[in-house]
């Protein structure tokens, strides 16, 4: 399956409006849907956050220029929340998972759905 698959399933599920998957790094975009990109900064944040995420805690996570406050930052998940919208961000051992999810879906839906798909890239090495 191309990567550009796995962003547009996650938009097939409903529970997702915008879906990127970037390099580990965060220094590449491997596919896109929904209209979701990132600034080189943004991903570089994004990526730099996991193992650190002081940055994020101090100045927020952004998206597409959209501050989002910092609900979560560990090793492998980190959350954020602007009103009624959120964004899912997962590390995977190759890749990083970004997703947004809109006021009409439910955080908890949205970061099942994300998770899920991170635990399968994990488990095919990726």
């Amino acid at each position: 399956m191309s990567w550009q698959a796995y962003t547009d399933n996650l938009l097939a599920t409903g529970k997702v409006d915008k879906a990127a998957l970037y390099s580990r790094a965060g220094d590449a975009a491997w596919a896109a849907s929904g209209g979701l990109s990132l600034t080189a900064q943004e991903a570089t944040e994004i990526a730099k956050g996991f193992d650190d995420p002081s940055g994020l805690q101090t100045t927020g996570l952004h998206i597409q220029g959209q501050k989002f406050m910092l609900l979560r930052a560990d090793d492998r998940s980190i959350y954020g929340r602007h009103d009624a919208e959120g964004v899912v961000c997962v590390r995977t051992k190759q890749t990083i998972i970004i997703a947004h999810y809109p006021p009409t879906v439910q955080a908890g839906e949205a970061t099942k759905i994300v998770e899920q798909l991170a635990d399968y890239l994990i488990g095919v090495q990726y």
